[in-house]
């Protein structure tokens, strides 16, 4: 007899209540990963993208290394998931499993599949640690999910009791003989070209490390979060979403830091200069709330009238932008850091999204399944909230009329141009006040910068002046 903790996008292991459940069962506990590469070809428009895969092969050797030490081991398995549980618990005995929700269209169908497959012959347990609330909890006063941003965070406050973090277990009863398990090379997650090994070398992956990075954030730098968190060159964000986004911590866990600081600092409520940031888990909530509620959003519009909106279809235009040689160095900064890094900061985001949709026209799914296959926090609810939100075409979306002018971005949130020198070492020698629109430089300011523009740098693809009317005049059109 056992009990199976079947572990998904939740690789910690304190506040994690299927594990504590387990533990509590006074039987054996067999944690388990199932890599399952149908279920990667079931959800083909969102299979896990290549950033994703890396940063999950280095946070499932962090588990399974904290299980080690508490006597315990991380089961790892490749096939069909409600297959491989099934035939786990038919050879192990277990009398019950417990795993953590998840709200994608496709991990929701899975779970689904698996209740159905093992329901009959043991106890099936599905728990909510990947959010603060369950995503059917809120509603607005006519019983409908929310689509607007604000009203729900004021209902998330009323009503969201944090209560108190599960700790870790100190030991998780081992069986007397454990099943066969693969070896983690064998799941494939990492690229046989080693491409991975420099975006890695800037985190460190697993549970301590999110740890470890959430309380530095929250004792020194949430109270400073919302004066610093739009200046990419300053440290001054959390860079906590790849952790939140494997589940390395808990939502509740990050909740809990930001009070927990406010309180060790002598106060009685977390100060508005805290609430900012306490407002970006908020928004993840309301992302996970959409996508349940409007499953079909991954990959259309939520609002009707952007069905058939005319989008630009320019291959050409697209590759530029991915490749960072657009010619407006805010944007060809923010593609390098991600192409570098696996992460991008949140208002850098905000432009090259913008640029993309709204510049160049492009499709707002171009940019999603970039990102999606780019960045280490590749979350499907969050990706899909934050795209649709900057085109337009989403709940509590930004006015269809916004468009970020790139170079007063730019200007603005990096004036000593310290970010764009970091990515964009070939502009380094230009004058601050060049810096953000080289197009514009003075032949013999380029020169003496050794700058020359279609050669060391790009000039600018588009005229956005231009560009901007021509979004307008889209948008327009769709509107009517």
């Amino acid at each position: 007899m056992s009990t199976l903790v079947w572990f998904r996008r939740d690789l910690r292991l304190a506040d994690h209540a299927p594990l504590r459940a387990a533990c509590a069962s006074g039987e054996p506990v067999l944690p388990v990963f199932i890599w399952d590469p149908e279920q990667e070809g079931a959800d083909a428009h969102w299979p896990t993208g290549a950033a994703s895969r890396v940063w999950l092969h280095h946070s499932l050797a962090s588990l399974g290394a904290a299980l080690a030490l508490r006597g315990s081991r991380l089961l790892l398995a490749c096939g069909p998931t409600a297959a491989v549980l099934d035939e786990l618990a038919r050879a192990t005995g277990a009398t019950s499993l417990h795993f953590n929700r998840r709200i994608e269209p496709a991990a929701r169908a899975l779970e689904a599949r698996v209740a159905a497959r093992l329901g009959e012959r043991l106890a099936v347990n599905a728990h909510g640690d990947g959010l603060l609330v369950p995503v059917t909890r809120l509603a607005t006063a006519s019983g409908e999910p929310y689509r607007v941003f604000t009203p729900f965070w004021r209902k998330l406050r009323e009503t969201f009791d944090p209560g108190r973090p599960l700790p870790a277990p100190s030991a998780v009863p081992a069986p007397a003989q454990w099943p066969a398990s693969v070896a983690l090379d064998v799941l494939g997650l990492l690229p046989r070209i080693r491409w991975d090994i420099p975006l890695t070398d800037a985190w460190r992956i697993g549970e301590d490390a999110a740890r470890a990075r959430l309380w530095d954030f929250a004792t020194g730098h949430a109270g400073h979060y919302d004066a610093r968190r739009d200046f990419p060159a300053v440290d001054g964000v959390s860079r906590l979403s790849p952790h939140l986004h494997f589940g390395e911590i808990s939502p509740r866990q990050a909740w809990l830091a930001v009070q927990s600081a406010a309180a060790a600092a002598g106060l009685m409520t977390v100060p508005e200069t805290m609430l900012g940031w306490l407002r970006q888990i908020a928004w993840r909530e309301f992302a996970c709330h959409l996508l349940h509620h409007y499953p079909q959003t991954a990959d259309a519009p939520l609002r009707d009238d952007f069905r058939d909106f005319p989008w630009c279809d320019d291959p050409q235009a697209v590759a530029r932008w991915q490749r960072g040689e657009t010619g407006f160095p805010i944007v060809d900064a923010g593609m390098r850091e991600l192409w570098q890094t696996g992460w991008m900061h949140n208002r850098v985001r905000m432009i090259v999204a913008s640029f993309l949709c709204k510049d160049i026209g492009a499709h707002w799914l171009e940019g999603a399944r970039w990102f999606w296959d780019t960045l280490f926090d590749a979350d499907l609810a969050n990706n899909t909230q934050g795209w649709q939100w900057t085109a337009g075409c989403g709940a509590d979306a930004a006015p269809y009329f916004r468009v970020f002018n790139p170079t007063l971005q730019s200007a603005k949130f990096d004036p000593d141009g310290v970010y764009l020198r970091r990515w964009l070492p070939e502009l380094a020698r230009l004058p601050t006040a060049d810096l953000h629109a080289p197009g514009q430089a003075a032949p013999l300011t380029l020169a003496g910068a050794g700058v020359k523009l279609g050669s060391t740098y790009p000039a600018p693809m588009l005229d956005h002046g231009a560009a901007r009317l021509a979004a307008l005049a889209r948008l327009k059109r769709a509107q009517a």
